[in-house]
């Protein structure tokens, strides 16, 4: 009687044992299929940034979004035809230095001032063989105006239109305008630099 009693026990044991293996497994199971909270997703590009356009002769699109969610970005309007055209290699050497810590350099050519190539096609030759640009650019834009494009409308009303090509804006990751640089700031000063690292 004794010796049934013990196997009883020892088979309650082993089903109790094998019921709390089976609960453990449900329990990471259910673990592993919780959906992924926000801070695991990929980060979203703010509102003003969530805007699709040409690149620079060609047919792609780019989707600012994309390209700028989570990053610094450094905006500028560019002119294929200004004395501060040679600010091309500048910003070239802040994409290459700063872009693997976070920074997006953007430019957008217009002839606002009347100083932008006639066609993209040449301004897609000043820019990138002239000047070894391998950033961003878009197809020409208004940057003030009337048909003024809605990131430069936010960027106005942030800290004001441009008054000259090579108008610099700095954003950071977050998507706020922290600072903007006249032409006159060239694209590797110490000033601008020390901005940038403070937004990466």
């Amino acid at each position: 009687m004794t010796r049934t009693l013990t196997l009883q026990a020892h088979q309650r044991f082993a089903l109790l044992r094998a019921l709390a293996i089976l609960l453990a497994g449900s329990v990471l199971l259910l673990s592993l299929a919780v959906p992924v909270t926000a801070s695991d997703e990929s980060p979203a590009c703010s509102s003003w940034l969530n805007h699709s356009i040409k690149a620079l002769h060609s047919n792609e699109q780019i989707n600012l979004c994309e390209a700028t969610a989570g990053k610094a970005v450094l905006i500028v309007n560019t002119a294929s035809h200004c004395g501060f055209t040679p600010q091309f290699e500048g910003l070239e050497e802040l994409a290459k230095e700063f872009g693997g810590q976070g920074l997006v350099v953007i430019g957008f050519p217009s002839n606002d001032f009347n100083q932008e190539a006639a066609d993209e096609a040449e301004t897609a030759k000043v820019c990138r063989y002239n000047y070894g640009v391998t950033f961003l650019m878009t197809t020409p834009v208004h940057v003030k105006g009337d048909e003024v494009h809605p990131v430069f409308a936010h960027l106005g009303e942030a800290e004001g239109a441009p008054k000259w090509n090579f108008h610099k804006y700095l954003v950071d990751r977050q998507g706020n305008v922290v600072e903007h640089y006249s032409n006159f700031t060239s694209p590797t000063s110490w000033r601008l630099k020390r901005a940038i690292r403070k937004v990466l």
